[in-house]
């Protein structure tokens, strides 16, 4: 019995002198492909619900006239507002990546379709003139929550309905 032993205990130094397997060669990963634009978002249902277009409203008065830009810091505006107070006139100019002939200005209680032209700028942007006597203007100051900007063929732009809306719409009729 004690043979025996002694057997299994030199069988068990034996095995553990054996060198433990080599190491498993890395495995070589190649870097991911670069991540493609994001498939523009499928908007459907009613547009009240859609994500507010990303950015903030800014003001600013330049002499007789003022403007109100909603964008992303550090970028061009997607859309102005700016009120020629000698012509009492309320321009709504939108980026563009395309020409149009149209906008249609949608807010919770009006929708309006008024003709834009292109402007000379780069970027491009589409502009159409509204008089200040014109109830969009009082339905954009008061829609509840949001205004959609929609030319054909270009992204909507949902903007949140805060006061550089109304403060534009009141320097022109002032």
């Amino acid at each position: 019995m004690q043979t025996r032993l002694i057997t299994l205990f030199a069988v068990l130094a034996l095995a553990a002198c054996v060198a433990p397997p080599p190491p498993a060669a890395p495995k070589i990963v190649s870097a991911p492909p670069p991540l493609a634009a994001p498939p523009p978002l499928r908007l459907t249902g009613d547009w009240n619900d859609w994500p507010f277009t990303p950015g903030n409203w800014t003001y600013r008065r330049d002499g007789r006239n003022s403007v109100a830009q909603f964008g992303a810091p550090g970028r061009n505006a997607t859309v102005n507002f700016r009120c020629d107070a000698e012509s009492r006139r309320v321009t709504v100019s939108r980026e563009v990546s395309a020409p149009g002939t149209q906008m249609v200005i949608r807010t919770s209680t009006m929708t309006k379709t008024v003709s834009a032209t292109a402007s000379d700028a780069g970027p491009a942007y589409l502009a159409a003139e509204i008089a200040t006597t014109d109830p969009i203007l009082d339905a954009m100051a008061f829609s509840r929550g949001r205004v959609l900007v929609e030319i054909e063929g270009q992204p909507p732009v949902i903007l949140p309905s805060w006061a550089e809306l109304t403060r534009i719409v009141e320097d022109c009729r002032g």
